[in-house]
């Protein structure tokens, strides 16, 4: 795709969101958007503050979220609980619920044939001690995404990035990782591009495993 798109990035800021930046500068037109940084401010468990990002973007070709809280625990902080008090409400409201919010706003304020790319990980697939919530919601946004990419009008295309634990983010997670192979930020920033970039649709595309 040689033309230069518009490319709304959401945790630009953060270690994800920076490889997705620094690849996809080199050819389109970024911007940032986060909770205290980037070009525009969003908060994306609050839908009018997603509303309000996607006016003030303008006309946008794609949007990437690499953005959302989620709570590692293990299974004995577990409780049958409400789900404002539950060990998942962190990740339900942030991540999954954030992440989708996002993804319903794009769907109707993006470009015809724009794209969106959603973030989960790999602790679904390949769970480890204290990722039972994060599983979760990981499994749910992939789920989401295939699905919902199915009906997506005007073109636009729905998919997700699904990354390991990042090289330059072991010193913070590692621990929860114990054993896999971390990935470098540059193979993140092209899985990324990829969903940007090609014409995939309803893909769940795995960086670093």
């Amino acid at each position: 795709m040689s033309d230069m798109l518009s490319v709304m990035i959401i945790g630009a800021s953060g270690r994800v969101g920076g490889a997705a930046c620094a690849e996809l500068q080199k050819r389109h037109r970024v911007i940032t958007a986060g909770r205290q940084s980037g070009d525009i401010r969003i908060d994306i468990t609050d839908p009018d503050s997603i509303e309000r990002a996607f006016v003030e973007a303008g006309s946008l070709d794609a949007v990437i979220v690499a953005s959302g809280r989620v709570q590692f625990s293990p299974l004995d902080r577990h409780q049958p609980s409400k789900l404002d008090d539950s060990a998942h409400a962190v990740g339900i409201h942030d991540k999954l619920l954030g992440q989708v919010n996002v993804a319903y706003s794009a769907r109707d304020q993006l470009n015809a044939n724009g794209s969106i790319t959603l973030t989960s990980g790999i602790s679904n697939v390949e769970p480890t001690p204290g990722s039972i919530s994060p599983s979760l919601v990981n499994g749910a946004l992939d789920a989401f995404v295939t699905a919902a990419a199915l009906e997506m009008p005007r073109g636009i295309r729905l998919n997700a990035v699904s990354p390991t634990v990042l090289t330059n983010s072991l010193e913070e997670y590692g621990h929860f990782f114990r054993g896999m192979r971390p990935v470098d930020s540059s193979d993140v920033g092209l899985a990324y591009a990829r969903c940007v970039e090609s014409r995939i649709r309803g893909w769940v595309v795995r960086a670093g495993w």
